[in-house]
C-alpha cells in the first residue's frame, strides 16, 4: 500500500490537472499527456487528474480510466485519478468494476472521481436522454460509494477486485457545488473536489454544508496557475466555453478569471491563501487550457516543481 502521505487526494497533496493538446494525430496526444504525467510526479507533484468530455471536446479526455491505467504504468510513482469522471454516462456497475480493478492492479495509486456532467453532446453522442440525469447520478454515486469500499451487493459482490476493495478502499471525490451535492459527498463518505470558476466565498459556504452534514474527506481546491506572465486571454476564452453549457444553478456564483500567476515564492503563497479561504485542505492545479502547445505545458511543469515545495512546506493550513 502507498504510504497515507501520498495516497489519492491525502490532505496536504498538490496534484496536477493533465489535458488533450488538440489538433495533433492520436499517437502524438497520447505521447504527451504519458510524458507530462510522469514528469510532474518527478518534479514533485503528488498525483494527477483528468476530466471527461467526448466528441473532441477541447482539452478533454474521452477514456479517463483506461488512460489512468497508461499513465500509472509510466509514472515512476504518484497516483491518478480520473476525476471526474461523468456518471450518467455509463452503467455505474462498469464505472466501479473498471476502479477496482485498476486500483488491483496498481495498489494504493487510483483515486475516482464522479460528476454529472451537463454538456448535451455528451448524452447524445452516448445515445442517452438528459432527463434526469442528476437523479441518475446520485443513485450512481451511491452504489459505486458502496462497491468501492467493497460493500456491493447481490451477484455483484463476487466480483474479486470488489472484494478486494474491502480492505484497499478506492479514495473517492465528487465534483460538487451545490448543497444538494455535497450533502450527497458526505453521506457517501467521499470527498469534494471544487471547481475553478466559482467565488471563493460560495466554496466556503459549500465546505460547512459539507462539514456540518458529517462529511470527513478532502476538500480539494482546483486553481489555474502559470509561471511568469500569465496567459489571460487563453484562460478567458476557456471560461467562455464552459459558461456556453453550464447549468445556470452553479453558473450563478462563478466570477472572472482567477489565474494565479508569478514566480515560485508568490504563487505558493496566493495558492495557500486561496486553500485558506475555502477551507480547502488539498490542491489540484490547471496549467493547461486550448492554445497551450506541448512544449510550453512541459516548461510549465518544469517550473512549477519548485513551487511546489515551497506550496507543500506551508501545511497545514491551520
Amino acid at each position: 500500500m502507498a504510504d497515507p502521505a501520498t495516497a489519492p487526494f491525502a490532505p496536504g497533496s498538490v496534484s496536477i490537472r493533465i489535458y488533450l493538446h488538440d489538433g495533433l494525430p492520436a499517437p502524438e496526444i497520447v505521447r504527451h499527456e504519458l510524458a507530462q504525467a510522469k514528469r510532474a510526479v518527478e518534479v514533485g507533484f503528488d498525483g494527477v487528474m483528468m476530466g471527461e468530455h467526448h466528441g473532441g471536446f477541447p482539452g478533454y479526455i474521452p477514456n479517463t480510466i483506461q488512460t489512468a491505467g497508461w499513465m500509472l504504468n509510466a509514472m515512476p510513482h504518484g497516483w491518478v485519478a480520473p476525476a471526474p469522471v461523468l456518471l450518467p454516462l455509463k452503467p455505474w456497475a462498469l464505472i466501479a468494476e473498471e476502479i477496482a480493478w485498476l486500483s488491483a492492479a496498481f495498489p494504493g495509486r487510483v483515486g475516482f472521481g464522479a460528476g454529472t456532467g451537463s454538456w448535451q453532446a455528451d448524452f447524445d453522442i452516448m445515445e442517452l436522454s438528459k432527463d434526469d440525469y442528476i437523479e441518475t447520478y446520485h443513485r450512481s454515486l451511491g452504489l459505486i460509494a458502496k462497491a468501492l469500499r467493497g460493500e456491493a451487493e447481490g451477484e455483484f459482490a463476487k466480483d474479486w477486485a470488489i472484494i478486494h476493495c474491502r480492505e484497499a478502499p478506492v479514495p473517492l471525490v465528487t465534483a460538487s457545488a451545490t448543497p444538494r451535492g455535497v450533502r450527497a459527498a458526505a453521506a457517501n463518505g467521499a470527498g469534494i473536489l471544487f471547481e475553478s470558476m466559482t467565488a471563493p466565498e460560495r466554496l466556503r459556504e459549500l465546505a460547512g454544508k459539507y462539514r456540518d452534514a458529517g462529511g470527513t474527506g478532502p476538500i480539494i481546491l482546483i486553481r489555474r496557475v502559470w509561471m511568469g506572465e500569465g496567459t489571460f486571454g487563453r484562460q478567458d476564452k476557456q471560461m467562455g466555453v464552459y459558461r456556453g453549457y453550464g447549468s445556470d444553478t452553479t453558473a450563478q456564483y462563478w466570477q472572472g478569471n482567477q489565474l494565479i500567476n508569478g514566480e515560485a515564492d508568490e504563487v505558493a503563497e496566493r495558492l495557500a491563501e486561496a486553500a485558506r479561504d475555502v477551507h480547502a485542505d488539498a490542491i489540484n492545479l490547471r496549467i493547461q487550457v486550448p492554445g497551450v502547445q506541448p512544449d510550453e505545458m512541459m516548461d510549465q511543469i518544469e517550473r512549477l516543481g519548485p513551487m511546489v515545495a515551497k506550496l507543500k512546506a506551508m501545511w497545514p493550513w491551520a
